[in-house]
């Protein structure tokens, strides 16, 4: 039929990309019960402080951690602030561009799919889920073990608020490129604690495929640039 099935992260800049969406919770090991769970939340998500802090600790290793859950050039494409987050046939994109959390909302990076259930929207279908979970664990148990507050969850829809009001509210941007993500992810002793032994070929490799890809040529600086000069 003359198609290709893929899972590239961005293949076409006019439509919605492909993620890994990770749905998640921690359980008792002996009674596995679920420790995100609190029915009493005073925020009013369903969730336990354990949670919080779990959620503290990947917000706070977030420039790093993407490097590992979106760990190629292509995959920034989907992560893209501005007219990137609305420029698909399909309307908004509904990929995070921000380091959030809070309640059932697609537009940030982590949303309350339900009482003690969360879901991490940036993690890219490039991702090696090996690498990337033992990364994430890495992140939310330093933020348990430190008990890092993730600070009150946004309620609303962040591609509705303006880059001032984002900022006003204490949001961070997500790197926008491999680049940003990799100086991260060198200065992230805990991120790099969770990839063990193999955190700086990690690094060495993704960083010469960042330099591979910035000595090319693409069609769009041909179409742009060929008959301009």
């Amino acid at each position: 039929y003359g198609a290709i099935a893929t899972h590239m992260p961005k293949p076409f800049a006019d439509r919605t990309g492909s993620g890994l969406h990770v749905h998640f919770h921690v359980a008792d090991a002996e009674t596995g019960g679920n420790l995100f769970l609190d029915e009493s939340d005073a925020r009013g998500l369903g969730l336990s402080q354990f949670a919080y802090h779990f959620l503290g600790g990947v917000l706070a290793h977030a420039p790093a951690l993407v490097a590992v859950t979106c760990p190629t050039v292509n995959c920034y494409k989907r992560l893209k602030l501005g007219s990137g987050l609305q420029g698909s046939r399909s309307g908004f994109t509904w990929t995070p561009a921000f380091i959030s959390y809070g309640d059932n909302n697609r537009t940030q990076m982590i949303r309350t799919a339900g009482p003690g259930h969360v879901e991490d929207r940036t993690v890219s279908a490039g991702c090696n889920p090996y690498l990337g979970l033992a990364a994430y664990l890495a992140a939310g148990l330093d933020g348990v073990e430190n008990q890092i507050d993730p600070g009150e969850p946004n309620l609303g829809n962040l591609y509705e608020k303006t880059l001032d009001e984002i900022s006003e509210a204490g949001i961070s941007i997500l790197p926008q490129s491999l680049g940003e993500s990799l100086a991260a992810l060198k200065n992230d002793a805990v991120v790099q604690g969770g990839l063990g032994v193999i955190a700086d070929e990690f690094i060495d490799v993704k960083t010469r495929e960042l330099e591979t890809s910035e000595q090319q040529v693409t069609s769009w600086e041909i179409d742009r640039y060929l008959t301009l000069f």
